[in-house]
């Protein structure tokens, strides 16, 4: 069976999670706080970061984006691409997007976690900047339609609604619901679906020094 190793915070493995289930691929979930010295992380991914998709002989794949290429090239049915060049470059783009946003919020979490003398204004500021600036382009992508991308759901349309939910987790003051209605349809329409309600993100402690 196939291992998936995540953490229960990120967007990045939810969006694995998903899709697995999605497609019906049952696979063993191995929860681990990627920052602590006792995770197994770098045994299967050389950069240490989650999630890692461990396959029945040991080998591996990792990086999100990644492992959502594997999985849609092994287990095609149903598809979470669209047909045709111009669909799938139209995903491709939102998921970009998306994980621009949950790169941004990822600098922006371990920076308020220095001490408040040695964080950057500036840096803060142009992070803010990226969110905020992918939300708009997030929003006007998805205009008043049922889904993000064609007429069915896909993987536009789980890199989105995973940085939505991700922004509720660590930055719950952020006012993205007010400033994108049409966003706020979007995921709670998503959120009803099984593969989603059954992968709601919940924070970790950390026990390691990181920063």
């Amino acid at each position: 069976m196939l291992r998936l190793i995540s953490a229960t915070p990120s967007p990045y493995a939810r969006k694995v999670r998903i899709a697995l289930a999605e497609k019906g691929i049952p696979f063993e979930l191995i929860t681990e706080v990627p920052w602590d010295s006792t995770t197994a992380t770098p045994q299967y991914n050389p950069l240490e970061k989650l999630p890692v998709l461990i396959f029945e002989d040991g080998t591996s794949a990792y990086e999100s984006r990644y492992i959502l290429e594997v999985v849609e090239a092994r287990w095609p049915t149903p598809p979470l691409l669209p047909p045709g060049v111009d669909g799938i470059l139209a995903a491709r783009k939102v998921e970009v997007i998306a994980d621009g946003i949950c790169d941004a919020c990822v600098l922006l979490f371990w920076e308020r976690h220095r001490a408040p003398e040695m964080q950057s204004a500036e840096w803060i500021a142009r992070q803010r900047r990226k969110v905020d600036g992918g939300l708009q382009a997030l929003a006007d992508l998805a205009g008043d339609r049922e889904w993000m991308v064609g007429d069915r759901f896909g993987l536009a349309d789980i890199a989105t609604g995973t940085v939505l939910r991700y922004l509720d987790v660590r930055f719950p003051k952020h006012p993205w619901r007010q400033q994108h209605p049409n966003l706020v349809a979007l995921g709670a329409r998503l959120e009803a679906r099984p593969s989603f309600a059954t992968t709601v993100p919940v924070p970790q402690a950390i026990s390691d020094k990181v920063v």
